[in-house]
């Protein structure tokens, strides 16, 4: 028979050891996290400073003349932060689109800020559009106001927003956060974004449904290293969810010019 302390000791032992090991575990875990959090603060760093690259490229393609003028509301999304070059992000993808199915030239005025929420955007970006006459434009803010929520600012910045803007703007809804805590506000921001292009029958883009069918994987594959903003791929399913209502646009507004038929005609006159 096993002696009555030698078990309570060997039982103690144990638990002693169960401790020392679970502290173990969540020391390690706890390090391995810091060290994440720091991989992340040092990648986003590194993408800080490709901010004026992108807003000095988007100047100068500003002055590209163009038959047809684009022109862009947005954060660093609309910027191509994240992307290989800065017009891999969607805004590039989609001129390209408007260039390759009208087969006119395309202007790009990219008024979008590193940064802004749909308030500094209202205070911004909307002054420097009310002075121009796009033919294309396109929406997409509010995923900054995610971190610092304020329903009341947001539904404000969007209805000052939303009135400035032509019939044919498209305005995309927030993407798809893949976190619970922060898609419930995604959630809230994206009824009150709808609710109000409603109003003024503005066409919504369905950014996050799009975003959120590419499931949690995504993060790995579709996120530049700073897991926040898309790369060269996730840019290109941004410009997917933009492409339907786009192209349906742009059919019917700018049907498509044959350069080779006109040149035919040109030459027999």
């Amino acid at each position: 028979m096993t002696h009555p302390t030698r078990g309570i000791r060997s039982r103690a032992l144990l638990a002693l050891t169960a401790t020392i090991a679970t502290a173990v575990g969540i020391g390690v875990a706890a390090l391995r996290y810091r060290g994440f959090r720091r991989h992340l603060a040092e990648q986003s760093a590194i993408l800080s400073e490709t901010l004026p690259v992108n807003s000095k490229f988007w100047r100068n393609h500003a002055k590209v003349k163009g038959e047809l003028l684009y022109v862009a509301i947005g954060d660093s999304a609309a910027q191509g932060i994240g992307a290989s070059v800065p017009d891999r992000g969607y805004v590039g993808l989609l001129a390209d689109h408007m260039r390759l199915v009208t087969g006119r030239t395309v202007r790009v005025i990219n008024l979008s800020v590193s940064g802004a929420t749909v308030e500094l955007a209202v205070r911004d970006q909307l002054p420097r559009f009310e002075k121009l006459a796009p033919d294309v434009v396109t929406v997409a803010i509010g995923a900054n106001d995610i971190a610092r929520w304020d329903a009341a600012v947001f539904a404000a910045g969007i209805r000052r927003l939303f009135a400035a803007l032509p019939e044919h703007a498209l305005v995309a809804d927030l993407p798809c956060f893949h976190l619970p805590h922060n898609e419930r506000t995604v959630a809230i921001a994206n009824r009150l974004l709808q609710e109000r292009a409603a109003v003024h029958d503005l066409t919504v883009v369905p950014l996050h449904a799009t975003t959120k069918r590419q499931g949690l994987r995504s993060i790995a594959t579709q996120f530049a290293n700073d897991m926040f903003h898309p790369n060269d791929r996730g840019y290109r399913v941004w410009a997917e969810a933009f492409l339907p209502s786009l192209t349906a646009d742009l059919a019917q507004r700018f049907p498509p010019i044959d350069r080779a038929a006109s040149s035919s005609v040109g030459g027999r006159s």
